[in-house]
């Protein structure tokens, strides 16, 4: 698998399970406490519903899109997500906004998630969308139609 839009599909498939798994400890985490807790507000859950689909997106996207739109898609959902999972990682504990000190298990997922969403963002700045003058699946598939494209015929 040396196609980009194979590679990018597959991190955006990474970084989505390690979000929703988060979300799922961060949940056994709160119902194991016992504790009642405010559900959150229409606003909230439907900011996580809009940040949850872009990875959902993302991986259909890649795959789907012309060269241009797709790096240019990747670029600004790989920032996009990389700034808003730092600042709610990491900004609200520092800064004292009510609510604790993530737990070691989310700050795992989210050193995880951010480093995944940096590599997106720097594959899809670096495709240049020039393919390969000899691709290794004629040389591979067919050697002599190779030998043949270069002028020698077997």
């Amino acid at each position: 698998m040396h196609d980009t839009k194979e590679r990018l599909s597959l991190l955006w498939i990474f970084a989505l399970l390690n979000y929703l798994y988060a979300d799922v400890l961060a949940l056994f985490a709160i119902a194991g406490t016992g504790n009642s807790f405010e559900p959150l507000p229409q606003w909230a859950l439907m900011g996580s519903a809009v940040l949850m689909e872009i990875p959902i997106a993302m991986i259909v996207a890649c795959r789907l899109l012309p060269f241009s739109a797709n790096r240019l898609a990747n670029i600004i959902a790989g920032v996009v997500l990389t700034l808003v999972n730092g600042f709610l990682t990491f900004v609200p504990p520092l800064a004292g906004w009510g609510r604790p000190p993530a737990l070691p298990e989310y700050l795992f997922f989210a050193t995880i998630e951010t480093v995944c969403t940096v590599i997106i963002v720097w594959r899809a700045w670096t495709w240049s969308g020039v393919k390969a003058a000899v691709s290794s699946e004629r040389l591979v598939g067919n050697p002599g139609r190779a030998i043949q494209d270069q002028g020698t015929p077997i």
